[in-house]
Formats: C-alpha cells, sequence, structure tokens
C-alpha cells in the first residue's frame, strides 16, 4: 500500500496528538478532496401556503423534549453500532423507491457525515439499510430520498482500516447520530411457536354473511381460555410508535417469513395490500396445520356463560342456524373478548349480562376521492411523472392534513355545545378505491382500500370531525350505546339517499362547499355498487357540515387544487373507532363487571392502530397480546403463580390468525378467527 505524499498532509494535523493507529502503514488524516457535484438540475416543487401542516401545540412538544434530552458521552466509539439517519439523496441519485440497497448516491451522504473523503472507498457490507422514505415536502429545494443507515463499526474497520480517525472524531447529534454499544437486532416471532401434541387443538369461527368472527379456546397449565375476534384492513402498517424499534421489526420479519416483500422492512409507510393478503393467509394455515391446528368454520359465538358473577364459557351454534336451535355450551375458565369495533350485536349481549360499557369520543365525516393524478401534481410538482402509477422511480403520491376548528370558526347557525374540534384525513389510500364496509342493508359505511401496486387512477381519504358526547346528547342519543345511534342514524339517512341496493349518495366538493346539488353529471368514482347524486348537508348536523366546510377550505390553501369539481365526497364513514370502552383491570385486563372476562383490541375501546396493539401486546406481564388491525387478542388470566410468564403471538396483519402460546409448557389449544 503507498503511502499518502507528506505535502498532502496538513502541518497543523502532523504536529497534532493523535490515538494510535492501528494501521501504521497509513498516515493520517486522509486529505479531504472535494466531494463530486452532479450537474443534473434539480426539481423544485411548488411552495405550499396557508396554515402550518400540524397544530403548533405538536411542534411546542417536540421542543421541549428536546431541551429534556441530553446526549451521553460514548465510552468507546469502536465497539457496536452507530445508526446515521435523516440521509438525504435527491431524486436524480437515487435509483427509485424500489431499490433496496447503498447507492453511489447514498454512499455519498455517509461519507459527508463521516468527513470520510472518498465514497467510493467505504465498503458497502459495513452498512445496512434501516429505513428508506420520500419527502417531497414544500419547504426542502427538492424532494429526497431520505435514509437511516446502521453502520457496524468492526465491520468497518476490518474491510477498512482508514475509516479508524473518522470514527474517532465521531460524536452523537440529537434526531442524526446515535451511538448504539449493542447491536438492536430484532428477530421475527417464529422462534417462540413450539410444536406441541400434549393436547388438541382447535378453531372456531363465525361466519355471518358479509362477517366472520372467531371464538377460540386455549387450554395451559390445567385451565382452557377462550379467545373471540375479528379483522378487517388493507393492509398498512404504518406506526408512529418506533418504527425502527425491535419489536416492531420483529412483526415486520414475521410477515416476510410468511410471503410479504422484503420492501416492508424498510419502507418509511409499508404497505400490503389486499392482493397480497391471500396468499400470506394460506402460508399461515398451512403453518398452522403443520402445528397440528384443527380448523372449523361456520360456527357462531352467541352468548356467555355467567355463573356467580364469573365467566365460564360460551354458547355457540353453526352460524347457518338464525334460530339456535342446535346450540351447544362450552365451558372455559376464561374468555378473551376481542370483536371488532363494529361488532353492535355483541354489544348488546354484554348489556344483558348487565356489563358496564362506556360511550367514546371518535369521528364522522365523508370519504373524499380525488384522480389520483391530480393528488401528484399536487405534492411532487414537475416530478408527478415519475410516477407511473406505482411503477415508476417515485412513490404514489398521499397526502395527510389537520385543522383545529373553533367555534368562531363553524359558523353562527351552528348550535354545537362544544368549544371546537379536529377535522382530518384518515386512512388515506392514494392508488386505491372507495369499498363497502355495511353489516345492514338498511345502513351505508364506506371505507377505502388499496392493492399492492397502487395503480388505480383514483386517491380517496376520509375527511372526519371529532365528536363526543355532548354531539350524541344533542341528536338525543343517550345511554351506553349511544356513539352506535349516533353512528347509525348517518347511515340510515345514507342509505336512504343513495335509494337503496348499497348505492352511495355522493356530491363534488365545489357543490358541497356551495350547498348545492350536483345536477349535472358527477366524476367517475371508484365505488363499484354505484353512485347518486345528492345533497350531503342534509346528512349531518350543521356543526359538524360547517367544521367539515371550514377544514375543506383550509386544506386546499395547503394543497392548492385540492377544492375541485373533480373530487367527490361520499357518504358516509363513521366508523373510525370503537364508539364504546369496555373497562378493565389496568393491570390485569380483566373486566370490572365479570370475572373471567378480558376484552381487548379496538372494538373494547383499547388500541386504534395495527401496531399500536402490537406493540402494546407484547411480552405483557399481564399475559396479554392484542394484535394489529384485526384486533385478534391472545390472552390468559394472570394470577400470583404465572404472573411471570408471557404471552407471544404470531401476529399476521389482516390475516385473521393469532397463536398464543405459553412461555414454558406451550401446553393446549390454540384459536384464530377471522372477522
Amino acid at each position: 500500500m503507498s503511502l499518502l505524499p507528506s505535502n498532502l498532509v496538513p502541518h497543523h494535523f502532523q504536529t497534532l496528538h493523535h490515538p494510535p493507529n492501528p494501521n501504521r502503514g497509513l498516515l493520517y488524516p486522509i486529505p479531504r478532496l472535494p466531494y463530486p457535484r452532479s450537474q443534473t438540475s434539480r426539481i423544485l416543487c411548488a411552495k405550499r401556503t396557508g396554515k402550518q401542516r400540524y397544530p403548533s401545540e405538536k411542534k411546542k412538544l417536540k421542543q421541549k423534549q428536546k431541551k429534556t434530552l441530553t446526549l451521553t458521552p460514548v465510552d468507546n466509539k469502536f465497539e457496536g453500532v452507530w445508526r446515521l439517519s435523516k440521509l438525504g439523496v435527491p431524486v436524480h441519485s437515487d435509483p427509485g423507491k424500489d431499490f433496496l440497497g447503498l447507492s453511489p448516491g447514498l454512499l455519498q451522504e455517509i461519507a459527508k457525515v463521516l468527513e470520510f473523503p472518498v465514497a467510493s472507498m467505504l465498503p458497502q457490507d459495513a452498512f445496512s439499510i434501516v429505513r428508506k422514505s420520500f419527502d417531497a415536502r414544500k419547504m426542502l429545494k427538492e424532494p429526497k430520498f431520505v435514509y437511516t443507515v446502521d453502520m457496524d463499526v468492526s465491520k468497518l474497520l476490518s474491510l477498512e482500516p482508514r475509516t479508524w480517525d473518522f470514527i474517532s472524531r465521531l460524536e452523537p447529534k440529537l434526531g442524526l447520530i446515535e451511538h448504539m454499544p449493542n447491536e438492536r437486532a430484532s428477530g421475527d416471532l417464529i422462534s417462540i411457536i413450539h410444536d406441541s401434541k400434549k393436547n388438541p387443538k382447535d378453531i372456531v369461527t363465525r361466519e355471518n354473511g358479509r362477517n366472520i368472527y372467531s371464538g377460540s379456546p386455549y387450554s395451559t397449565i390445567g385451565k382452557q381460555f377462550l379467545l373471540w375476534g375479528g379483522t378487517w384492513s388493507d393492509g398498512k402498517l404504518v406506526t408512529r410508535i418506533g418504527r425502527n424499534s425491535g419489536s416492531v421489526q420483529a412483526v415486520m420479519k414475521t410477515l416476510v417469513h410468511f410471503g410479504a416483500p422484503k420492501n416492508i422492512l424498510i419502507d418509511g409507510k409499508p404497505h400490503l395490500g389486499t392482493d397480497r393478503l391471500i396468499p400470506l393467509l394460506r402460508n399461515f394455515r398451512q403453518h398452522l396445520q403443520g402445528l397440528g391446528v384443527t380448523i372449523k368454520f361456520g360456527t357462531r359465538v352467541d352468548d356467555l356463560l355467567v355463573e356467580d358473577g364469573h365467566v365460564v364459557g360460551v354458547r355457540v351454534s353453526d352460524s347457518r342456524d338464525k334460530l339456535q336451535f342446535n346450540s351447544q355450551k362450552l365451558g372455559y375458565d376464561g374468555v378473551v373478548l376481542a370483536v371488532g369495533h363494529s361488532a353492535r350485536d355483541i354489544y348488546q349481549m354484554l348489556l344483558s349480562h348487565n356489563m358496564v360499557l362506556i360511550p367514546k369520543d371518535f369521528a364522522v365525516g365523508l370519504r373524499i376521492e380525488h384522480p389520483q393524478e391530480l393528488i401528484n401534481r399536487i405534492q411532487y410538482s414537475a416530478l408527478a411523472t415519475e410516477v407511473y402509477k406505482g411503477r415508476g422511480k417515485v412513490p404514489v403520491a398521499d397526502y395527510k392534513v389537520v385543522n383545529y376548528v373553533n367555534r368562531e370558526d363553524e359558523g353562527p347557525s351552528s348550535n354545537s355545545g362544544a368549544t371546537g374540534r379536529n377535522c382530518y384525513s384518515f386512512c388515506m389510500c392514494p392508488g386505491g378505491q372507495v369499498v363497502l364496509t355495511s353489516t345492514n342493508p338498511s345502513e351505508l359505511c364506506v371505507n377505502g382500500m388499496s392493492f399492492s401496486r397502487r395503480a388505480s387512477k383514483w386517491a380517496n381519504a376520509a375527511l372526519v370531525a371529532t365528536v363526543s358526547t355532548k354531539d350524541f346528547e344533542t341528536l338525543g342519543c343517550r345511554g351506553p350505546l349511544a356513539g352506535v345511534e349516533f353512528q347509525m342514524e348517518f347511515e340510515r339517512k345514507a342509505a336512504i339517499m343513495g335509494g337503496g341496493n348499497f348505492v352511495v349518495p355522493v356530491q363534488t366538493v365545489t357543490d358541497f362547499m356551495e350547498n348545492r346539488l350536483s345536477v349535472t353529471s358527477v366524476p367517475p368514482s371508484s365505488y363499484r355498487l354505484g353512485v347518486k347524486a345528492a345533497n350531503l348537508h342534509e346528512l349531518f348536523p350543521i356543526h359538524i357540515t360547517e367544521a367539515l366546510q371550514h377544514s375543506i377550505s383550509t386544506f386546499d390553501k395547503e394543497l392548492p387544487g385540492f377544492m375541485t369539481s373533480e373530487a367527490l365526497l361520499h357518504g358516509v364513514e363513521t366508523r373510525t373507532s370503537s364508539p364504546i370502552q369496555i373497562p378493565r383491570n389496568t393491570d390485569t385486563y380483566e373486566s370490572t363487571s365479570l370475572k373471567g372476562l378480558y376484552p381487548v383490541g379496538e372494538g373494547a375501546g383499547y388500541a386504534g392502530g395495527i401496531f399500536h396493539r402490537i406493540f402494546f401486546g407484547q411480552g405483557s406481564e399481564c399475559w396479554s397480546c392484542e394484535v394489529l388491525e384485526a384486533n385478534l387478542v391472545v390472552s390468559s388470566v394472570t394470577d400470583a403463580s404465572h404472573k411471570r410468564k408471557a404471552w407471544k403471538c404470531l401476529n399476521c396483519f389482516n390475516l385473521n390468525l393469532t397463536v398464543g402460546l405459553e412461555m414454558k409448557k406451550n401446553q393446549g389449544i390454540m384459536y384464530f378467527g377471522v372477522h
């Protein structure tokens, strides 16, 4: 190896005292060479006007957190892993959204952080990509792919010893550079699943037309427990609770193990899509059958068996038996209640046992649909041509908007008792379609979904306003199921306005803002069961309607072109979250009304997102594991002798499967279900 000429080493570097150099055949430091600069023209996006994207309270909270956080000095910089965050690579320097490797442009950004002069000399094997996202915010000079990269110091030094001096000068920076003494390696959840042949395993599911529910017994250490769950989703895997954490990565790796694409491990906004759920479900089923699981379909859980205030089992029947002539009783030591947020028949059944149900705040509104090309132009400007219906260099554009509406903003005609409310976009589906979610022909409710490629020519999202018990009382809805009655009021109106047969009432955004009926032909819709022009002002009370109007006007300032005659509003979206909450013990998750009943998941009013349920379920010392959007939960009774044991589960997003395991003996019955 040739030595660098001494005249290239600055004099002040030659006279400074340096720590021992592991590669004594090379002088240090290496002279800093100018970085190659690309001559490619930049693509600039138009500036966004209007209010800030997020409420100022959120920024204030972040600033407060930054002040309280202190950086711990690094004892040994040459051990463990350095995590490099917010590495921005311009679009013209990146191969695109589907490329998961280290590009020359990314190596250039890593070299800048290390102050290493020659990026091409950095060994790629020493770096691993943790996350890749696309940032096209208007505050940036140009859109960028943003990376989080882990740097293995031992590999880097063994492959390129000349980086030693540059690592010695590396210091932690809040949110940018972090030192981890021990690499945060995370496995999948498969390793915790053990095949047990000691006891038979069963699955009990309920199929009720458009819905399938499950009742799932599980026995361990002489006790049996029933798991009861349901599911609905299109495969969004986005989380706000530590996207790069080991627990979240473990779930992602499990999905990949069963057939999900590897890009969900890195993608900043991972998404499976409805079409990818079918093969994943098949792989899960085959895996479970290999563990000795027997699957039974067409079984409905009708009621709880209660003795002296303690749940001792359930009563089930064939789902085709509407009158429940051939029901049978199944005894268990505990029952886990994990229904979805639309399980209204279950809520009624719980009330028959004098259970306490508390009305909960949620949000209602309309689903708005734009041409996807319009959203691409709004978000990407000239870069919109790179989308190519999900097959291009940049991802299909989406959006997220929030607006706080004061009482003064609602207008003088408002009769709301609330002082203000939030309006926001919910479940945004780029390249997707509007779908029906109603469970009753006399009620109409819609949602959105996307296939994996997101190649549809439409983009849709719910625009919803928060509602509380004060809003329920305004319509005369009172009691434990006031929120349910509130939902049904608008769903029935929407069904009547559509004319039946699940036809959805629609109105262009411009006509909605002017409170006029869309007399001319409305834009085409992705909803397949038909749409009918209607005045959606007739749906909600005036204070909710005016809150939506004010927010749409605000969103148009933030996303110029959002308020257009090409955009179509669909009514109605009411099931954003559970309208009730079932009180439970904070330590054991046991119901405060009935012993032996464990309400968990979204239908019980706990957890609100896919990974929110997983995050609070994994490793719980109260033996609970809440799973994904499917609201499938594995849980068991906590007592003094078993308190230190934990439940683990095989989490499968919307694949209707959950595996409960006792850590030591793994005895019993494992049950799964779909909704």
